[in-house]
């Protein structure tokens, strides 16, 4: 309503990541997509300008502009590719694929996994009934009616947004050397470690050979080897402690194995299982990461009414 839109940007992100079990998430994703629409407007609002000053107040060059409007549509099209993919039973994925297919960006289809998790999270949610509404003005605790009963919530807290952030993303994104310009950053290498040691720096060890210029050492000898080192080749120990076990038994063979399991009843038995549980063991394993049918996406949860159709009663 302020159209302060990078501020809305921070906390609508920060919102999505922290809270994904939250029963408006999608709307939330889905106000984001639109604070993204709108700073996109008012960069196509604003007049370009050529390179060469003066310039106008307020204008923008074309590959600056361009580029952060790239910028701002690709942050939109991933808010609304969540909604699509992690929320597809929502009431707003509808909406999330309509404002994709104008954006001219590609709807994603969700897993077959993406769709079971947001069912059970729907079906554990329940609409507050007609008491709970009467003696809500009263109740000193919040609703936890809508609140999901089964998922994953973030046991790390990510990051919040800030507004300056997103305002630093989106000049990063226009900067000359994003857009192709001929600003360049160059790194430089220093060689450090010879001559003789600084100040701070501890003095080299005498017990290490120096290495110095021609292949040949330094005055300084090397450490005397340690006498607890070990060395190949030990003859072994008369005394040594040997297993009270004949020489020839330690050279059998290892026992057959057995297979308890006849031959052809191993192929057999996942082939049983995967028809009982009506799937193939082939597809059991990736049939959550298959991409979602119609049907898998239809809900049996009727939706809430919207606007007048709340008193109309047909």
């Amino acid at each position: 309503m302020r159209q302060s839109y990078p501020a809305a940007i921070a906390r609508l992100k920060s919102l999505a990541d922290q809270y994904p079990l939250y029963s408006k998430a999608d709307e939330a994703l889905y106000l984001l997509g639109q604070a993204y629409e709108e700073e996109i407007n008012r960069l196509r609002a604003r007049p370009t300008c050529a390179g060469t000053p003066p310039r106008p107040l307020g204008c923008m060059l074309e590959g600056p502009k361009s580029a952060m409007i790239a910028d701002f549509t690709k942050g939109a099209a991933e808010a609304y590719d969540r909604v699509v993919e992690r929320y597809p039973l929502m009431d707003r994925a509808p909406d999330a694929k309509a404002r994709l297919v104008a954006l001219h960006q590609p709807v994603p289809r969700p897993t077959k996994a993406a769709v079971a998790e947001n069912k059970a999270e729907q079906n554990g949610r329940k609409s507050p009934s007609t008491l709970s509404k009467v003696f809500e003005p009263f109740e000193k605790h919040p609703k936890v009616a809508a609140a999901a009963k089964g998922g994953e919530p973030t046991l790390v807290d990510p990051t919040p947004v800030s507004a300056s952030d997103v305002i630093q993303e989106a000049n990063r994104a226009a900067t000359p050397t994003a857009v192709g310009g001929s600003e360049t950053h160059t790194v430089s290498v220093e060689t450090v470690g010879q001559g003789a040691p600084p100040p701070g720096e501890a003095a080299p060890r005498s017990d290490v050979g120096a290495q110095v210029p021609g292949g040949g050492s330094g005055s300084q000898t090397a450490a005397p080897p340690d006498a607890n080192e070990l060395k190949p080749n030990v003859p072994p120990d008369a005394g040594e402690l040997k297993p009270n076990v004949p020489d020839d038994a330690q050279a059998l063979p290892p026992p057959q194995q057995v297979n308890e399991i006849p031959p052809g009843a191993a192929s057999q038995a996942p082939a049983a299982s995967g028809q009982a549980n009506g799937t193939t063991p082939a597809t059991a394993s990736s049939s959550g990461d298959e991409p979602a049918s119609d049907a898998d996406m239809s809900s049996s949860k009727k939706k809430k009414k919207k606007g007048i159709h709340k008193i109309v009663p047909f």
